[in-house]
């Protein structure tokens, strides 16, 4: 890109993307290492997020924001569009060390500097009023209602251990990630019987349960469990998912 070298230094593809890689082949002269904290098509999810050194660490955390705790100091970038916990698409939420923004090249595109964006205090151009007053109104729902951030991470455990537990226990369905690196916030799984796959969406929506199909590039179904997700959802979801075994199994 521009001109830079781009290179995979880790990957999950021998096991179909399934799990979070662990060896990292880091070059010492690297500009920095990037991430993506949360693979919304595989369900997998960045539980221990890898050590850079002195190299920095860039993450798109556009599918978690918000949906844990964590700790900022192993990053030079994190980035991640509101469309998914934060409110409606149009806004980027961007937290980034002011080191960082000494190393943006001037050759850069204006529009494509975050440097542009830190010296007008992020007013460089007309911004999407309404889209940023939503993103207000859910932190303020996210602090006054819910409690705070720890309590939103742990109505988020809760939620996705409610499906896995029941995917576990079942040999109707089976989880497509390793447990280790399961996502709290897309839940993939596929039926034992793949010809159900269809019906089991149909009925699934019939029953006031949609959206879960999976990514078109993989096929199967995914749950996901975003912030406005309720747990009471999640819990219809589960009772469905046993009624239909219940009735084709």
């Amino acid at each position: 890109i521009l001109g830079k070298q781009v290179r995979v230094v880790a990957s999950s593809e021998d096991r179909n993307f399934t799990y979070i890689p662990r060896d990292i082949d880091l070059n010492e002269d690297a500009a920095y290492l990037h991430i993506t904290s949360n693979n919304t098509i595989r369900g997998t999810q960045w539980k221990n997020f890898p050590s850079s050194g002195s190299i920095p660490l860039v993450s798109d955390m556009s599918s978690d924001i918000m949906g844990r705790t964590l700790d900022m100091a192993p990053f030079g970038l994190i980035y991640a569009g509101a469309q998914k916990n934060l409110g409606p698409s149009g806004v980027t939420l961007v937290i980034i060390r002011r080191d960082m923004l000494e190393r943006v090249p001037e050759h850069l595109p204006t529009m494509l500097k975050y440097t542009t964006f830190a010296a007008k205090n992020s007013m460089f151009n007309t911004p999407p009023c309404f889209a940023i007053y939503v993103f207000q109104l859910v932190m303020k729902w996210l602090e006054e209602t819910i409690g705070g951030l720890a309590k939103m991470e742990k109505l988020n455990e809760e939620k996705a251990d409610l499906i896995y537990r029941y995917l576990d226990g079942s040999d109707f369905y089976w989880g497509t990630t390793e447990r280790e690196d399961r996502s709290i916030m897309n839940v993939t799984f596929r039926l034992q019987d793949e010809s159900l796959a269809g019906t089991f969406i149909t009925e699934a929506l019939a029953n006031g349960l949609g959206g879960l199909k999976g990514h078109r590039s993989v096929g199967g179904c995914r749950a996901s469990l975003y912030n406005a997700t309720s747990l009471e959802a999640v819990q219809a979801l589960v009772s469905f998912m046993a009624e239909f075994e219940s009735k084709y199994g």
